[in-house]
């Protein structure tokens, strides 16, 4: 499985500490070696490149890493609603999982607090969602697999 991680450069010091993290997740899972990376500008056009991405039918998952800092005006909360819909969008109009591993803090400490080099880090458990998603969809995409759970392949 091929793995597409869409990395914000913007607050470029945090989604470095994410991507990471998420690479750490995937090489665990033995897929270190196959992801690709696209960066975008900022958190708002990781939907765009998430589903193009996802368009391509190369990845088994995207991993959509960004960061986004609570300021004195409303941006902020525009920014993030339209960065989660646009994901969720994307994920279910092409029907392939994506992780969403965007930082929504009220402060950069809280944002270097969630991208540092500990198991807590967030785009690690993106990319941890993403490897666990990528193989559900396979598994449901696979006739007659064996689901584990005892009950009949209805």
């Amino acid at each position: 499985m091929r793995f597409a991680l869409v990395v914000s450069d913007y607050h470029i010091t945090i989604t470095a500490g994410l991507e990471k993290g998420a690479r750490a997740a995937l090489a665990e899972a033995g897929a270190g070696d196959r992801c690709e990376r696209f960066v975008v500008p900022g958190a708002y056009e990781i939907p765009q490149v998430a589903q193009r991405a996802a368009e391509s039918g190369r990845f088994a998952a995207v991993i959509c890493l960004g960061c986004l800092i609570r300021g004195e005006t409303p941006h902020f909360d525009y920014i993030a609603q339209a960065v989660s819909h646009g994901i969720m969008r994307a994920a279910q109009s092409t029907g392939v999982p994506m992780a969403f591993g965007v930082l929504t803090t009220n402060t950069m400490a809280e944002a270097q607090a969630r991208a540092g080099a500990d198991r807590d880090n967030k785009g690690r458990e993106a990319a941890t969602a993403a490897v666990a998603m990528a193989r559900l969809y396979r598994e449901i995409d696979t006739p007659g697999a064996d689901r584990g759970d005892g009950g009949d392949d209805r």
